[in-house]
């Protein structure tokens, strides 16, 4: 599972995992994170009407390096209950802004060269915990839709859309191991 001829590309490697959740993360600052994913918590303005919030200002904060000729902004609605994962990128920067509901957000570090190369992270974001956070190239990443309502992923690329240099990877993959089942604390 190596990058292809893809000029720039990063290799990726699946690692062994054991079964869990890997560091859940509770802090956006928080020492545990993979290796060059960040994580910024972002402002809602609510009034009687709604909320207002500002998914991004190009050229800062996450998004500061991403080039206004090929930033693509997307966004994905999923009913509770949903898995989408796991996908990754060999050259694309993923960033990601739940607008609407909660996700369960899970990343593996699949660059064998990184040093957080086989580290999960498990970051619960949304409306109750508004935070945007930056998916490097090599990190693995999906979310679940979590509580009773739908989500809204609004989601910035540095790169327009390109299918060759995107990989996928069963969401249950056994090497990844990641546990999507609620864990009844």
């Amino acid at each position: 599972m190596q990058a292809g001829p893809l000029q720039g590309a990063i290799r990726i490697q699946r690692p062994e995992c054991e079964k869990g959740l890997g560091v859940i993360i509770r802090s956006p600052d928080s020492g545990q994170l993979i290796e060059g994913v960040r994580v910024q918590p972002f402002p809602v303005h609510p009034d009687d009407r709604g909320y207002f919030l500002e998914v991004a200002r190009m050229g800062k904060d996450l998004v500061a390096d991403f080039p206004a000729a090929t930033t693509q902004v997307s966004s994905a609605l999923s009913y509770p209950g949903t898995i989408k994962a796991f996908h990754y990128h060999v050259r694309q920067t993923d960033f990601w802004v739940p607008a609407m509901g909660m996700l369960q957000v899970a990343l593996v570090d699949l660059r064998p060269d990184s040093t957080t190369f086989g580290k999960r992270n498990t970051l619960y974001v949304g409306t109750l915990q508004p935070w945007q956070i930056l998916i490097p190239p090599g990190v693995g990443h999906g979310y679940k839709v979590i509580g009773t309502g739908p989500a809204l992923l609004v989601y910035v690329t540095n790169r327009h859309y390109d299918p060759a240099e995107e990989g996928r990877i069963p969401h249950d993959d056994r090497k990844i191991n990641y546990d999507w089942e609620i864990q009844h604390k």
